[in-house]
């Protein structure tokens, strides 16, 4: 039997391979008697002389004897030292101090460059061939990259041909000195960081031996924190110093966990400065040498450097932090390449599918699941017979169709090629054309003789191997590559087995005995062969001997590879994955972690591996997920899918003959699929932060995958995490990496962490944490300050780059983040180099986003926008969130408010999610969320003076300082409140019952106990309003007894409401919702929810800051200032005064949200309280007694929430005409003929005046209908008066004295009809008395006494009416009509109605019954509040009977008072007068206004006064009483000239127009000046005469429509936010804007043009601006007023009163638009008649002007015929620059009159002249005129 080898073809007998064999054994021999010889020559240099050995530890031993087989002989044969110890691995031989080199000479030719001349000390040889003279040179490149390099002084030796280094340009700027210092006996280099002299590389431990094939060099370096060296499996990313040695030499080797070395040559690390990286500081070393090498590291800690050729080539980059060392490292080999946004998607690989059948079923049954899956490969299974350049024929018969069968759902295609090249001919014995075209081009590598082509075995059988070194090479294999590209379509390369590898060892010939094959010195290299599973070392290629390039073979391939992708693939930049390579490869490749196997170990040992070649410049980075080699359990195989989803290179891989393990195989429904699938949608969401990081290491050498050390440098405990990474700074990956483990320790960096799928901020930091982590999740958390770019993700990459981008914020512990976001084609080349890029540099700090836009060389074509974002660590819902487009080039920019139901906002996880944001993808924004510090979401747990610590927990609170002004110290816990027990929804409402949290002590407030059950009843009203209230079921409680108008039927159908209610609970909440914008306009479920008997607290978030209403007191501004300022509200006589309660209480606010809709919240509860409001925004109400019943009313606009209010409460009523003239009145008249004197000269300065008012001063001692005896002629100068036109209006205060010595009907019949306020029975049968301004009788003032003397002795004893009673309205009536009969009067002036008492409580101050009603135990910040509430007003223990008779205590019902008071007195007003009139009173409540006008009170003379009375105006506009004003020139204290000259200009656009001051003070009504002064005040009012037809008119629209007349700029212009915060300027109605001087010494004032046309009321001139603030120039005589365009004004010729001016005819001022319309109406009456609107019997005309024509439409026609009007002059503004010739007049009877048209071309004002027509205004008219310019 011959036994027979075969190889290839040929063949061998049994004889050959006998020669062959004893060939081999001989060979052997001879090198063995080379190496013997060599050793005796070596030791030619030997002395008998000892050695000296170094006093070190034995940490700091150099091995003298590498290569093993140490003895003491051998040892000092080399004059080393030899000391045995008890480790093996610690060197028994190891240098002594006289080996090494000496310095003999050393220059510096410039400060940056260092060159010294070294020879060899007389010492043996370790391996002979030493080197007697070197070069040493020594150069900082730059401030942080030092180079040194120890070469042959005479002969060239190998250099690496580094492709990029050789391009890199030097840069220094720090002399070398300061950084590098050598020793010259012997030659040492001590290398230190020149900012500190720290040393960081010092070889002076040892000595520098320098042979022709072995160089050593030994370092000591700062610590033992040593990263980097490879390519090995490294157990750790912390290098182990306890004498570990690895070798370095690129090998096809199996990465198991041993030493070996692997497919890579990386002779770099990193080291930290300190041991304790206290600092952060590290540098880096790189060794530019490609020959084989070791490094050894021991624990001195010292590392070193054994190489078998080339040169000591040494680069040391200087780094601050770890990051900045490989960015210098990067800088000088060449940073990574961008690779295609789809290569970043998830891939499926595997060796032998056995058929593209097979592929296409791997691929369908992972497309079915739906994961996100981007790359299919083939292995070298595809190829006929594994050629390069081939495809089998048969079973991937349609590989030519596989890419588009792929394409078609956006996924791509990788194939494999491999160097090496078969020999043999294809199947049927055809031409293997590559190989022939190769050898005819000289395209390999040659044996030692440089011509025959070197042969191996690899998997095709017997190849020959490419020369990449070589430029014929290049040639042909870029050219293979395009033929073959060609035939087989594909999107990118994976060229694999470059080490480069061969079956062979060395070649099929074997390799030659020669000292490149056989060196003296083989490191500790796998097989301890250099040629082992390669090629011999002696093997030419062009750029040396294989000896020296071998470990540069795969660098050589990736650069040709480079050439041929970029001839296949032109501008589109495709992927290049290699598995050997070499520093700079990552220029232009990936790389993978090489051929694995399933198991534990090396799922764990990925991550060091990828964390080494972040290090190394190669980012795209991965190991074969589920393991190459062996079969996969499910466990593993899921949770590799799970941390291989964060892998920058994901790919599933496995090896021929294993079990399948892609996703799908494991089923469609299996945990490892769900998982999978789960973490891949992350990935893909995170893929443009993941793109953006890989632009980051192209641009700047940033690393990828990052280790946690290199992020938290300081913390001693990250230099040696290796279990999880970091994706850039900011994303914490912590995977599962041990089999059965679901709960996982794992160390949390110190800085803010948020977990990536709940959001919720983790509250650990720098300590280890148990994760929880079951079978399908595994730890992701993002780090506080990043701001992460994100994408929809889809199941490729083709589809997601389609969708909406968003962003993640995670705001960090000072609430900032910052970002980045890279964006181009994702596919072509150069876009960074190019500039066709987008990068977007993102901000936040202080609740703005800054989403800037640093380079728009790219516009995506699918037109993205940024959709959603979602800020993290918002812990308080934001008062409003905008957007602000920036547009650099114009400057011009615009914002615009996020809707509500765009905004989510969670409170418990902290998160704000923003939503539906279409902002383009390439423009600048600014994204602004007003979010308040934590401290300004406190609610006030101890609203009295005095909290302590001790107070505060007593009630059950928190206790915590604050920095922050105004801040609550004491508040309450979360949970603090009520709970929800049941609930019952209908479609009509919600019913609740809620109970109290009683962890919580039962009452803070003693003497109140907390009523523990409550009911809650919600009522859907209307589609507009809601209604909520919650009160105690079991025990009756108070409720205010003012009426409501509700709708008799709910809205049951949910889709008409505006509204919907949330629920809460824990603690109970109500929730109200404007369904169109998602916006919560109410939001109770806060902590602190209080209900006790007399103390009731609930608050509640706003929905923004722009708050209104609430009062009555005095504002600064018309919006509130919500920095925790409290308003008490309770009615009181007070004087308007900063946070005074003055006289009445009106509940209601009206809330702006920032989508520009408004609503209007009244709380119906008459008891003092106050509300408390903070930046949060919130609003706490807290009242003392009654129930809680909330009415919300949902607008949208401002008018139509005033509407709705008023709809609710009632319309106000409709004043007498007269009463909108002008107004006289003083308190201090001393007689009748002061005030016949006033209105004489009123009369002769012929200023418009229609009303005359008397004081108390008309009284006798200040008695209710008694005329004093120095007022007896005044009935009758009434009565004249009257005939002349005029109209007198009394005062009427409530009070009346009990003290009188004769009859005194009105207390007399008072008595008799009981109608006077009483203790209760239990207490007392008697009054409650107090004292007001009656005098006793019989007694003479000394008003030189102080006040409270006065009142003791003076003031009579007083009863006070209780209006509620119907008896006493009857009462009322009668004394009011006997006065009428005496006294004649037009209307009634109610006053001191709060009910004022110059007493406290009662005569005596002792108030019956319980004192807690007077002093209850919550004060509000009310005025005098020491004093009680009972300070200037009735005993709180007073009894009221309601009408239904129900008594009542005041203590509830005492700011209804004025209310209550205000119906009888209309009423009786007019049975008595049979005419409209009007009341006016002091005090109101809800509903007042249906009766009443107001005042607003007993202002003062101050300049401060005015500008505050156009904010009191403007809120009781708010609160349905638009018939109001403020004493014109102040009430008390003497008026200054100019300020009482601007309030007559002012106050002549007050509704209620009049001068009034008070007693002791000089007079100041217009008269009581000078000419200037009465000329001034006469034209003014002339205006406001003018002007009242469409005064009346507004007041109308708010009795029958409830419109505001008083119009804050707002109500109109809401989507303007400018005006917003405007209270300095007001409008009537919609159409005239009033901008008064305010300030004293003002001839200009600065106001707001809003963005409407206006015209001028003084010149009729456009003028011309509009949206913008504008200087009006305002001479003393001069108020500005303008007129909006698009409205018709109707107005008559001014008189003395308004009973002339009612006479005149009706002019129009016609205000055109721009597009040339106009619209307006009238309403008119008798003036006075009684319910003239209900009978119909008025005029009610609408008015309409376009394209030339003017026209009326008669709505109403029930008017008398005395009080018919005709046309008169009509002005019409805006007509034009163009001569209007022609203007024609068409009454109602179809009559057309021919008008002479006045037209100015200047102002383009047209005025004619209809008054000689006498064209009845109550029928119909049309006025039509040419237009002289287009509209």
């Amino acid at each position: 039997m011959r036994l027979v080898f075969q190889m290839g073809k040929r063949q061998f007998t049994g004889l050959e391979v006998a020669f062959i064999v004893l060939f081999f054994l001989m060979t052997v021999v001879a090198v063995a008697f080379i190496v013997v010889f060599a050793l005796e020559q070596n030791t030619a240099e030997t002395t008998n002389e000892p050695a000296t050995c170094p006093t070190i530890s034995v940490s700091k031993r150099i091995d003298c004897f590498p290569e093993g087989g140490a003895s003491k002989l051998k040892c000092e044969q080399r004059r080393c030292c030899w000391s045995p110890v008890d480790e093996r691995h610690i060197p028994w031989c190891f240098f002594s101090i006289h080996h090494g080199y000496t310095a003999e000479s050393q220059e510096q030719p410039n400060p940056y460059v260092m060159n010294a001349r070294l020879r060899r000390m007389p010492s043996p040889s370790l391996f002979g061939e030493d080197i007697q003279e070197l070069s040493f040179q020594a150069e900082m490149q730059t401030n942080n990259r030092l180079r040194f390099k120890i070469s042959d002084a005479h002969k060239q030796r190998f250099e690496v041909p580094h492709e990029h280094v050789k391009s890199v340009k030097s840069n220094p700027s720090s002399p070398v000195s300061d950084t590098v210092e050598i020793t010259h006996d012997p030659f040492a280099l001590i290398v230190r960081r020149k900012e500190n002299k720290k040393v960081l590389f010092d070889t002076r431990q040892t000595s520098l031996v320098f042979a022709d094939q072995y160089l050593q060099l030994t370092a000591t370096l700062p610590s033992s924190n040593i990263y980097g060296l490879g390519e090995h499996v490294h157990r750790h990313y912390r290098h182990d110093v306890n004498w570990r040695t690895w070798p370095i030499f690129t090998r096809d080797a199996f990465p198991n966990g041993g030493m070996d070395n692997l497919y890579g040559h990386y002779p770099f690390f990193m080291c930290m400065d300190e041991g304790n990286a206290a600092n952060g500081k590290a540098f880096g070393v790189f060794l530019m040498n490609s020959n084989a090498m070791e490094v050894t590291l021991q624990p001195a800690p010292a590392i070193t450097y054994r190489a078998i050729g080339g040169i000591f080539d040494f680069y040391i980059f200087f780094g601050d932090t770890p990051e900045q060392v490989v960015q210098e490292f990067l800088e000088l080999i060449g940073r990574p390449v961008i690779p295609p946004y789809w290569s970043l998607g998830f891939q499926i690989s595997r060796w032998d599918y056995g058929s593209l059948a097979e592929v296409k079923k791997v691929v369908e049954r992972n497309r079915a699941t739906g994961l996100p899956y981007e790359i299919q490969y083939t292995d070298i299974d595809y190829m006929e017979n594994k050629m390069d350049f081939t495809y089998d024929k048969v079973k991937f018969s349609e590989l030519p169709q596989f890419a588009e069968y792929l394409h078609e759902k956006g996924q791509k295609y990788i194939l494999i090629l491999d160097p090496a090249i078969a020999t043999r001919k294809r199947e049927g014995n055809a031409a293997y054309e590559s190989y022939d075209r190769g050898t005819a081009q000289g395209a390999w590598v040659y044996e030692s003789d440089g011509t025959s082509p070197l042969l191996g075995e690899v998997w095709p059988g017997e190849t020959v191997f490419p020369d990449y070194t070589s430029e014929n090479c290049i040639q042909w294999w870029v050219d293979e590559y395009v033929r073959f590209s060609k035939e087989i379509k594909h999107d990118a390369l994976w060229i694999d087995m470059n080490e480069v590898a061969n079956f062979k060892k060395g070649s099929t010939k074997g390799c030659q005995a020669n000292n490149l094959n056989y060196p003296p010195y083989t490191p500790k290299i796998l097989d301890g062969v250099m040629y082992s599973k390669t090629l011999c070392m002696d093997a030419k290629q062009a750029w040396g001997s294989h000896y020296d390039v071998h470990s540069l073979y795969g660098y050589s391939m990736v650069l040709a590879t480079e050439k041929a992708l970029q001839q296949v693939f032109g501008e589109n930049r495709t992927l290049m994955l290699t598995r050997s390579s070499f520093p700079g490869v990552g220029k232009y490749s990936g790389h993978w972690l090489g051929d694995n196997a399933a198991n534990w170990n090396d799922i764990k040992w990925a991550i060091p591996g990828m964390l080494e070649f972040g290090l190394f410049g190669i980012p795209y980075i991965g190991a074969d997920i589920c393991g190459f080699f062996d079969n996969s359990s499910e466990e593993l195989c899921r949770r590799w899918m799970q941390v291989g989803a964060f892998y920058p290179f994901s790919r599933n891989h496995n090896a021929q003959g294993y079990e399948d393990q892609d996703p799908a195989f494991y089923g469609p429904d299996s945990l490892l699929v769900k998982s999978a699938k789960h973490y891949l949608i992350i990935r893909y969401t995170l893929l443009p932060y993941l793109y953006t990081l890989f632009y980051k290491a192209h641009t700047t050498g940033e690393t990828v995958v990052r280790p946690v050390m290199h992020e938290f440098y300081t913390d001693p405990n990250t230099l040696t995490i290796d279990r999880q990474f970091l994706w850039g700074k900011h994303l914490l990956i912590t995977p599962v990496l041990d089999p059965g483990v679901t709960k996982l320790t794992a160390y949390i960096p110190d800085a803010l962490w948020y977990n990536y799928e709940t959001m919720e901020q983790l509250t650990i930091r720098k300590t280890s944490v148990q994760m929880d982590l079951p079978g399908d999740t595994m730890g992701l958390h993002i780090r506080g300050g990043a701001i992460l770019p994100t994408q929809r993700p889809d199941v490729t990459t083709t589809y997601s780059r389609r969708h909406p981008m968003g962003l993640i914020v995670a705001l960090d512990d000072n609430n900032q983040a910052a970002g980045e976001l890279f964006w181009d084609d994702g596919d072509s080349r150069g876009t960074v180099e190019n500039g066709n890029f987008l990068h977007y540099q993102f901000s936040a700090i202080y609740g703005i986003l800054t989403m800037r836009v640093t380079n728009a060389g790219y516009r995506d074509p699918n037109n993205l926008h940024f959709e959603n974002i979602t800020i993290l660590g918002v812990p308080h819902t934001p008062t409003s969130v905008s957007v602000t487009q920036v547009n650099s080039e114009s400057g011009l920019n615009s914002t615009n408010t996020i809707p509500a139901g765009n905004i989510e906002h969670d409170r418990a996880k902290k998160v704000l999610f923003l939503r539906n944001l279409n902002l383009t993808l390439g423009e600048t924004y600014l994204v602004e969320w007003k979010v308040l510090p934590e401290d300004y979401h406190r609610f006030d747990c101890y609203p009295e003076n005095n909290a302590d610590e001790a107070k505060c927990t007593a009630r059950g609170c928190i206790w915590k300082t604050s920095e922050i002004a105004r801040v609550p110290w004491c508040f309450y816990p979360e949970d603090y409140g009520y709970r929800v027990t049941t609930i019952r929804e209908t479609m009509a409402g919600i019913t609740l019952d809620i109970s109290r949290n009683k962890k919580y002590r039962s009452s803070a407030y003693p003497g109140s106990p907390n009523i523990d059950t409550l009911r809650v009843e919600v009522y859907y009203h209307s589609s507009d309003m809601l209604q909520f209230k919650i009160w105690d079921p079991a025990t009756e409680r108070y409720e205010v007894p003012v009426p409501l108008s509700v709708p008799d039927a709910p809205e049951t159908d949910e889709n008409k409401r505006l509204y919907k209610v949330v629920v809460t609970n824990n603690p109970f909440g109500i929730q109200v919702i404007r369904k169109s914008t998602g916006t919560k306009i109410w939001d109770s479920s806060v902590p602190g929810f209080t209900f006790s008997d007399l103390f009731i607290q609930i608050s509640t978030k706003l929905s923004s800051e722009f708050v209104y209403g609430f009062g009555e007191t005095e504002h600064p501004t018309y919006k509130h200032d919500l920095n925790f300022h409290t308003w008490g509200m309770f009615s009181k006589d007070q004087p308007p005064g900063y946070k005074m309660n003055c006289y009445g209480v009106h509940p209601f606010y009206m809330g702006l949200e920032n989508t520009a809709d408004a609503h209007g919240v009244l709380l119906l509860n008459s008891n003092a309280m106050d509300v408390t409001f903070q930046p949060t925004p919130a609003l706490t109400y807290r009242t003392l007694g009654g129930i809680l019943d909330f009415y919300i009313v949902l607008g949208p606009t401002p008018e139509m929430v005033v509407q709705e209010y008023t709809a609710l409460i009632g319309r106000p009523v409709l004043p007498a005409y007269w009463s909108l003239g002008f107004q006289l009145c003083r308190y201090g008249y001393a007689n009748d003929s002061e005030i016949e004197s006033l209105y004489k000269d009123m009369r002769k300065a012929g200023i418009p005046y229609d009303v005359q008012y008397a004081d108390i001063d008309y009284m006798e001692r200040q008695l209710n209908f008694v005329l004093s005896p120095k007022f007896q002629r005044l009935p009758a100068l009434v009565d004249s008066m009257r005939e002349e036109g005029m109209r007198f209006i009394f005062i009427l205060d409530p009070a009346i004295s009990g003290n009188e010595t004769r009859s005194y009907p009105a207390f007399d019949r008072g008595i008799e009809a009981d109608v006077f306020i009483k203790w209760p029975k239990n207490l007392s049968d008697d009054i409650v008395w107090g004292k007001v301004w009656p005098d006793f009788p019989n007694v003479t003032v000394d008003e030189s006494l102080d006040w409270e003397t006065q009142v003791e002795i003076y003031r009579s004893y007083t009863a006070f009416p209780d209006f509620f009673r119907e008896r006493t309205a009857a009462w009322w009536l009668k004394e009011i009509k006997d006065f009428y009969e005496n006294t004649t009067f037009d209307g009634l002036w109610i006053d001191m109605n709060e009910p004022a008492s110059f007493v406290h409580g009662t005569v005596g101050g002792d108030c019956l019954g319980n004192e807690l009603l007077e002093f209850p135990p919550y004060m509000p910040p009310l005025e005098s509040k020491h004093m009680g509430l009972k300070h200037k007003t009735l005993c709180m223990n007073s009894e009221q009977i309601l009408s239904n008779g129900k008594a009542v205590r005041h203590y509830d019902v005492h700011s209804l008072y004025g209310w209550s008071h205000s119906k009888p007195t209309y009423d009786a007003l007019l049975n008595v007068t049979g005419k409209r009139g009007i009341v006016v009173t002091r005090s109101t409540y809800p509903s007042s206004g249906k009766w009443v006008g107001h005042w607003l009170g007993d202002n003062a003379a101050s300049w401060d006064q005015l500008f505050k009375s156009i904010i009191g105006m403007m809120e009781f506009s708010l609160f349905g009483i638009p018939y109001t004003g403020a004493d014109i020139c102040g009430f008390f204290n003497p008026a200054e000239y100019e300020m009482c000259l601007r309030w007559m200009q002012l106050g002549a656009f007050y509704p209620y127009s009049r001068n009034h001051n008070g007693k002791g003070n000089p007079r100041q009504d217009p008269v009581s000046w000078d000419t200037t002064f009465a000329n001034i005040s006469r034209d003014v009012l002339n205006i406001r005469y003018t002007l009242l037809p469409y005064l009346y008119t507004l007041m109308f629209e708010a009795h029958t429509k409830g419109n505001t007349v008083i119009r804050p700029l707002l109500h109109e212009f809401v989507h303007d936010k400018v005006t917003w915060d405007i209270y300095k300027q007001f409008l009537w109605g919609p159409a005239l804007l009033i901008s008064p001087a305010l300030d004293k010494g003002a001839r200009s004032v600065n106001a707001y043009v809003p963005n409407a046309r206006w015209y001028d009321m003084h010149t009729a001139k456009d003028i011309g601006v509009r949206g913008q603030m504008v200087s009006m120039p305002t001479p003393l005589e001069h108020i500005n007023l303008h007129i909006r365009g698009g409205y018709i004004l109707p107005w008559q010729k001014p008189e003395i009163s308004t009973f002339y001016s009612r006479k005149n005819p009706l002019g129009l001022i016609v205000a055109l638009s721009d597009t040339g319309t106009a619209q307006g109406s009238l309403f008119w009456d008798d003036g006075e008649g009684i319910n003239t609107v209900e009978r119909k019997q008025h005029l009610l005309i609408t008015f309409a002007a376009e394209a030339g024509i003017l026209s009326s439409e008669v709505i109403n026609n029930g008017l008398a015929a005395a009080d018919r009007l005709i046309l008169g002059e009509i002005k019409i503004w805006g007509a034009g620059s163009i001569r209007i010739p022609e203007v024609t007049l068409t009454d109602g009877t179809g009559t057309v009159h021919a008008l002479v048209p006045h037209h100015n071309l200047e102002t383009q004002e047209l005025v004619v002249d209809a008054t000689s027509k006498s064209v009845n205004v109550h029928e119909p008219f049309s006025l039509t005129w040419a237009t002289g310019t287009p509209f």
